[in-house]
């Protein structure tokens, strides 16, 4: 175990030892944190502290302000090494309510070559989280307090956030109604999964529905998803076709490709399917868009006229909604099923793609509709 390692393991124990109860004293400090770390729309600022904070235990002679090496000072670190290194995997494996992507990729931390001072003014909402974070920054350097402190109570924090996200969710799926009773109807469900859809922040939805779809009915079909990849991470990134990718069973060559979108989808993005599926040695099947906006004739028309161009693959555009709707008439039977995949994959997600707000009101929606 590296150095950075060992000081996360240690820190994590101070703040499990007991964490109902702050380790700083100072009441401003200790507001400021607390303030930082519960911002659930902007986590990167608490990345960014717990790494410069990191940093500054592993290596004392660092400035805890100073996470860019482009500075060129011998007390300038790299804080994106920090962060990628060791904060990514902590943050991981204790399942912290924070994204698993680095905050110096962020484009108010991005590109930087002066130290991260007050008087900075630093671009991204809320405005006052950004300053609170310089502040805390500020005291550290400043000796106000310990980085070891510091770092220890972000880390308390976001345990307690975790555990009260937990205690929703619990509270939320105990008042779900006995296993007796009517399973919602193929309508209802839609109807349920369509004012999920209307939340905010919701991306990340349609691709669950497709592979909740094929989770509940995949024997069936003798077919399977590959693992999903992550909500941000782009194709050329994974070396993936598509957001859902699915196989025959005991096979691993995709023959189906999914991609959503969260907009109109045009010729253009059928062409660049069409790159992809030239690139690829296997033969696809199947390229199927799922849009949540409407699905316009001609893009309908340049698709079907895809088929003898691929050599024997289909492209098809299919309205999110209307493909769930012909999918659970289908498979009636299984439809309960579908239900509790899709759950399953909502609450099992990062909250960086699908937030606890975003959970919270699954839960809720399906608890409603179910006491109908």
């Amino acid at each position: 175990m590296s150095r950075p390692d060992e000081i996360l393991s240690k820190i994590l124990r101070r703040a499990l030892a007991d964490i109902t109860t702050p380790v700083i004293s100072d009441d401003d400090i200790r507001s400021r944190v607390e303030y930082v770390c519960r911002q659930i729309g902007n986590w990167a600022c608490t990345r960014l502290l717990m790494a410069c904070l990191l940093a500054k235990i592993d290596r004392p002679d660092v400035g805890p302000r100073k996470p860019y090496t482009e500075i060129g000072e011998s007390d300038a670190f790299s804080g994106r090494s920090y962060d990628e290194k060791y904060i990514t995997r902590f943050v991981y494996e204790n399942h912290l309510p924070l994204n698993l992507t680095t905050a110096f990729l962020t484009p108010a931390f991005r590109n930087l070559d002066r130290p991260l001072t007050t008087d900075l003014d630093l671009v991204g909402k809320p405005r006052q989280v950004y300053k609170a974070t310089l502040q805390l920054l500020d005291d550290v350097y400043r000796e106000k307090v310990t980085a070891e402190d510091l770092l220890t109570e972000v880390v308390r924090i976001l345990l307690l956030m975790r555990e009260e996200k937990q205690t929703r969710i619990n509270t939320l799926l105990a008042g779900f109604s006995s296993e007796d009773m009517l399973p919602l109807s193929s309508e209802e469900i839609v109807n349920l999964i369509e004012q999920h859809l209307k939340c905010k922040n919701s991306s990340r939805l349609p691709v669950l529905i497709v592979a909740a779809a094929y989770n509940s009915v995949g024997e069936k079909l003798g077919e399977r998803i590959l693992p999903l990849h992550s909500h941000n991470a782009a194709d050329e990134q994974t070396g993936s076709l598509g957001d859902v990718e699915v196989c025959l069973e005991n096979d691993d060559h995709v023959v189906t490709v999914y991609e959503m979108k969260m907009k109109r989808v045009t010729i253009d993005d059928i062409d660049r399917a069409l790159e992809k599926i030239a690139s690829t040695t296997n033969s696809i099947h199947n390229y199927i868009f799922i849009a949540t906006d409407v699905v316009s004739d001609e893009v309908k028309s340049y698709a079907a006229g895809c088929y003898e161009r691929t050599g024997g693959t289909e492209i098809a555009v299919l309205d999110c909604i209307g493909f769930l709707r012909h999918f659970l008439h289908f498979f009636h039977r299984s439809r309960a099923k579908f239900s509790d995949s899709y759950q399953s994959l909502v609450l099992s997600e990062p909250d960086s793609a699908v937030s606890q707000p975003l959970k919270e009101a699954f839960l809720a929606l399906r608890q409603a509709a179910e006491a109908d």
